[in-house]
């Protein structure tokens, strides 16, 4: 059974220094998080596969995150993109600590200080960021909590640049059918993972957007793979290296790829529901475990 909770025991620290850094008590309170039948079809927040894998659901405005507090990263994001009601907000940039989780069980600014990591988005700012005015503001907001954040390098290049890109790409699509998804992303969790500053650092990510086609439930998923760009055995002495010397992980440029959704969830052990099989792959490319890099949208399987 999923061991997840909701909404666990409060912040443990009152020091000055936290108060500017965390969102104030109770102001989280009303979030009723991510709505699994936004589409129709029931899609419910995706819980580990191993029953002994603990994870915490956080909600927010129009997304949820499944925190894992032993990696002190989220397992999973899930969040409700409605294309028709997206309003522009100007963007914030005050990352804070949810006073939900202990400040000891979260990756926060001093993951990220004095080093070339970036805190990467898993739920994208502009994704939940829809209906009222206020609805709005408050999702901006709450989108830089560092539980919707992860490691990653602060290089810019055409894998990330596709990668950022693709929530736009697929809205452009569902257009012609109902203009609304569903968007699950996060890292790949792996015990092999590199150290750095109490927390491992993810060399992969994931998403799955799943959409209305037809009249019928629809997904594609992707991974974003920022592993050294070196052989297999250079690049673990690489990792190992930096860990003695309490260096960030010499991380890799950015690849994206198109993958079968199955295969999301055999890496991330994760139960993604009704997902694998509404996969839009071709079920030869799905049999063969084939990843496709991409090198621009257009090369994404609908």
């Amino acid at each position: 059974m999923w061991r997840g909770t909701q909404c666990p025991m409060p912040g443990s620290s009152d020091s000055p220094e936290t108060a500017i850094d965390t969102t104030a008590r109770g102001a989280l309170a009303n979030r009723t998080g991510y709505d699994p039948r936004f589409l129709g079809p029931t899609l419910p927040l995706p819980p580990p596969t191993n029953p002994r894998i603990e994870t915490v659901v956080l909600p927010y405005t129009h997304f949820s995150v499944v925190f894992r507090p032993d990696r002190r990263l989220a397992a999973a994001t899930a969040v409700t993109i409605d294309g028709m009601r997206l309003v522009d907000v100007p963007r914030d940039d005050e990352w804070r600590l949810d006073p939900r989780l202990p400040e000891d069980l979260q990756a926060g600014h001093e993951i990220y200080r004095d080093n070339p990591l970036d805190k990467g988005h898993l739920v994208r700012r502009l994704d939940p960021v829809w209906g009222t005015r206020e609805e709005a503001d408050r999702a901006n907001a709450d989108t830089f909590h560092y539980t919707n954040a992860a490691p990653q390098m602060n290089v810019f290049n055409q894998g990330k640049r596709l990668w950022l890109g693709l929530e736009d790409f697929l809205l452009d699509h569902a257009e012609r059918f109902d203009r609304k998804l569903t968007v699950f992303t996060g890292p790949v969790l792996e015990d092999s993972d590199p150290p750095y500053r109490g927390i491992k650092v993810p060399l992969r990510f994931w998403k799955v957007a799943a959409f209305v086609q037809d009249g019928e439930l629809a997904s594609t998923a992707y991974v974003l793979d920022q592993s050294p760009d070196l052989s297999r055995d250079a690049a673990d002495r690489a990792l190992a290296e930096a860990a003695r010397a309490g260096n960030p992980p010499p991380l890799g440029a950015f690849r994206t790829f198109q993958v079968p959704v199955a295969d999301v969830a055999e890496i991330t052990g994760l139960d993604l529901g009704p997902l694998p099989e509404a996969d839009l792959l071709p079920s030869d490319v799905r049999a063969a475990r084939r990843w496709t890099l991409l090198e621009s949208h257009d090369d994404i399987a609908l």
